[in-house]
């Protein structure tokens, strides 16, 4: 209580309180504002809160703390990150459609429509999402000072389960008046920014629309260093930006967007003098887009030499979602500076044949490979080796100098085949991430009775690495795995930040 007297505490001037505050940790900062009201007052003071990085639940819960901290940080935060976080899409699924007495009245009637039990399972889920994006557009619409932006949901998951069609969205948004809202607001808020140099907009559920950076001033637009629109939602017919409007994004140093909106006259636009060399190029590739858009406009490998000419220091990073290997194999020009690539399927597989070439194309650039399959049957993976002298990925790591990350999940690793990975590259490969229903052992290995092949593979391995190593035994564990979508943008984030 003394600290708290005339000469304690609450004596001191508000400027030396912040400047004690902005030595601590946010959660420090908390604590200490308990000490008195004067110092709960300077808890606030914008200086202590340049940067906001926000995980929210899809859950009403969140609604009063999300209010209480943007209404006093909104209006002049400096970069706001928000990940609308996907963890408890399944579990609110799972409560909603599981009642006391077994399924709803709705839930019956929709199986005798022959209809999914989607307005039971997730009706509550997207309500929610828009009234979270709601707020927090609400806070910000009038912060004029803000520099970075980045917005990232998951609509994967309510995509598989078709719950983001035109008809059941207007039946959970009748009239669609909330989205609306959203877009007027996400427009409101380009339109008024004068600082902004960074605009993250991915997976986010119908907030960015084709005349959404129309918005943004010219001086504005003419500044921006990083643009990344990734929404593989947007109607076949349309694109979110276009190679004219593109030209007005001279300064851009990194950009990330859906493949197939990344046409052969936007590579020419990057690749004019007038543009600053672009350092980052992040793609997404979605069986989803494929199938409602055409890869007849996507950059040759001429567009590629020309865009490397002018930008000698550009790396791609490409992440693709149940591709077919024929599509992958159109659209891996050789001339593609490509360092990082993702491949995560639940049907179509990749071949050996994709992964051989990229070892040959993408040898001088390429540190991270990850290959993820989330197959239902465990007892049969795919084989990459299947017909082939080589395996692909011992290939890969003889070829790729640079290979400093490997993952693999869902298809068959051959424990020799897995020594050889971990000695040829050994201490460079700083991550090695297989999991154990992966890896598979020949019949000569299994048939000597003096050697455990569990256990000589760890040894192997480990050796090779110079490190210890242990293959990833729950799945679950991995969040590029559990969510792939939500690992791709934090990369992609962290790929364009570290220019």
């Amino acid at each position: 209580m003394a600290l708290c007297g005339d000469v304690g505490a609450s004596s001191l001037p508000s400027e030396l309180v912040v400047h004690i505050f902005s030595f601590l940790p946010a959660s420090d900062r908390l604590r200490a504002s308990l000490a008195c009201s004067h110092w709960r007052e300077c808890l606030f003071y914008p200086a202590l809160w340049p940067e906001l990085r926000l995980s929210l639940r899809l859950s009403l819960a969140e609604r009063p703390r999300l209010d209480f901290l943007l209404r006093r940080c909104g209006a002049f935060v400096r970069e706001l990150r928000v990940e609308f976080a996907a963890d408890n899409y399944l579990a609110v699924g799972a409560e909603s459609s599981a009642g006391a007495g077994g399924a709803s009245p709705t839930t019956a009637a929709a199986d005798q429509q022959g209809e999914p039990h989607l307005s039971e399972r997730w009706a509550d889920v997207i309500r929610t999402y828009l009234e979270l994006v709601l707020c927090v557009l609400s806070s910000i619409r009038g912060n004029r000072n803000l520099q970075k932006l980045s917005l990232v949901g998951d609509i994967s998951i309510l995509q598989q389960n078709g719950a983001v069609t035109s008809p059941y969205l207007n039946k959970v948004d009748p009239g669609s008046k909330k989205i609306r809202q959203i877009q007027q607001l996400f427009e409101e808020i380009l339109a008024s920014s004068r600082q902004l140099k960074w605009l993250s907009c991915g997976f986010m559920l119908e907030i960015v629309t084709p005349t959404s950076l129309a918005s943004l001033s010219n001086p504005v637009a003419s500044t921006l260093e990083h643009l990344s629109l990734l929404d593989n939602h947007s109607p076949a017919n349309t694109t979110l930006i276009t190679a004219v409007e593109l030209e007005r994004f001279v300064n851009l140093r990194s950009l990330a967007l859906d493949f197939c909106d990344f046409t052969a006259e936007m590579a020419r636009v990057l690749a004019n003098n007038n543009h600053v060399p672009l350092h980052r190029l992040s793609l997404l590739v979605h069986s989803t887009s494929l199938k409602s858009k055409t890869l007849d406009k996507m950059p040759d490998d001429e567009d590629w030499k020309a865009l490397t000419q002018n930008s000698t220091n550009l790396r791609v990073y490409m992440m693709a979602f149940d591709v077919k290997s024929d599509d992958m194999l159109r659209i891996l020009k050789p001339s593609i500076p490509l360092e990082r690539i993702h491949f995560d399927s639940y049907i179509t597989c990749v071949s050996g044949a994709v992964v051989d070439l990229i070892s040959r194309q993408y040898d001088a650039f390429l540190t991270h490979f990850i290959l993820m399959n989330d197959v239902n049957d465990m007892s049969g993976f795919p084989d990459l080796s299947d017909n082939r002298n080589e395996d692909p990925l011992v290939l890969l790591a003889w070829r790729c100098m640079r290979l400093s990350l490997l993952a693999i999940h869902g298809y068959t690793v051959w424990a020799h085949n897995l020594i050889a990975i971990a000695r040829l590259r050994g201490p460079d490969l700083k991550v090695l991430e297989v999991t154990e229903e992966s890896i598979d052992f020949d019949q000569s290995e299994l048939a000597d009775q003096d050697v455990d092949p569990v256990h000589n593979l760890i040894e192997q391995v480990s050796i090779g690495l110079a490190r210890p190593w242990q293959a990833v035994m729950d799945i679950e564990l991995l969040s590029v795995f559990t969510e792939p979508a939500r690992h791709f943008y934090r990369e992609m984030q962290n790929f364009s930040e570290g220019i």
